[in-house]
């Protein structure tokens, strides 16, 4: 039987949803659980585009095991109109196998988003992507106010979960509230992830 693990799956198309992916990732490895970070391929308009089976750089893609048996799952996109991203959609949309069997039922899930505005729909971006989550059954996570951080940051983070702020060319890096939201929010996610699996059944 293979080790727990919790699942930091995400969609990062200019970097930045990537980035806070790794932050949570050490937060989680803080907690004492290992992270497994894994990413959705692009979708296209175009009926014949297809995407190599490994992706050229960064996590590798996930598939619905890797999902299955995680102990706990943090989800990030980037903003689309206040929504996840189509990629993350279309994944999180083949998943009914594992919402037919139960697999992530009293499982926890945080989500996380960067966005290029502080009013980019942030808020509702996460909110969204919790919906499906619920569905699963999963025990939705977010950011207790006992992380200062969320009352003095001035860009990204939020109760509902990390967020990043990157700027009209996608270029601004995330700053120390932002990454520490992000550890702390996998941490939390990592603790609770460890609880559970010990709670007697």
């Amino acid at each position: 039987m293979q080790p727990p693990y919790l699942l930091v799956l995400y969609y990062s198309r200019h970097g930045a949803t990537a980035t806070l992916a790794r932050h949570i990732a050490r937060g989680v490895e803080q907690a004492g659980i290992a992270a497994r970070l894994r990413s959705v391929p692009p979708v296209s308009a175009d009926c014949e585009a297809t995407a190599p089976a490994v992706p050229d750089s960064g996590a590798p893609y996930c598939t619905h095991d890797d999902l299955q048996h995680c102990a706990g799952l943090a989800l990030g996109s980037p903003t689309r109109f206040g929504n996840m991203a189509a990629p993350m959609k279309y994944f999180i949309d083949s998943t009914s196998s594992l919402w037919l069997s139960g697999a992530l039922i009293n499982k926890p899930a945080g989500v996380f988003s960067s966005t290029s505005s502080l009013h980019g729909g942030q808020e509702t971006t996460l909110l969204t992507m919790m919906l499906p989550l619920l569905h699963h059954g999963m025990i939705i996570t977010g950011l207790p106010y006992s992380e200062s951080a969320l009352m003095t940051t001035q860009t990204g983070g939020t109760p509902y979960g990390a967020t990043h702020v990157a700027g009209s060319d996608n270029q601004r890096a995330p700053d120390a509230d932002e990454l520490n939201l992000c550890q702390a929010q996998g941490k939390r996610l990592g603790e609770l992830a460890l609880k559970l699996l010990r709670r007697p059944v």
